[in-house]
């Protein structure tokens, strides 16, 4: 291990995947409801993303999400398990999923999208 990466571990940052800004309609998968109504993405990386939700979730709650992306093409399904939760209001709740497998190609798909439309 190089001396960097056991600084990173110490001070508590073990990330693999860099985090990434991504602003995408999303909604539960097995839901009525519409993209982006009870559901919003604000980042990602490689091994999960952070959602912001007007519903209630649990620590280790399995999760699966539809990521409705601006290619034409379907959406981009997520699965994940929540391993925190931050209220920010009475009915607003900020969510991090850690998928429960890696999709470096579906991620790629949403990087290159947030990429293609930063300045």
């Amino acid at each position: 291990m190089t001396q960097e990466l056991q600084e990173e571990l110490e001070i508590g940052d073990a990330r693999i995947f860099e985090r990434f800004f991504a602003r995408f309609p999303v909604k539960f998968n097995h839901s009525c409801n519409d993209f982006g109504t009870e559901v919003f993405l604000r980042d990602a990386s490689a091994e999960g993303i952070k959602v912001a939700t007007k519903e209630k979730m649990f620590i280790n709650d399995s999760v699966s999400l539809l990521v409705k992306l601006p290619d034409g093409q379907d959406p981009l399904t997520l699965n994940g398990q929540v391993v925190w939760i931050q209220s920010k209001s009475p009915d607003l709740w900020e969510v991090g999923l850690k998928f429960h497998k890696v999709n470096l190609m579906e991620m790629q798909r949403m990087f290159k999208l947030v990429q293609d439309t930063s300045p």
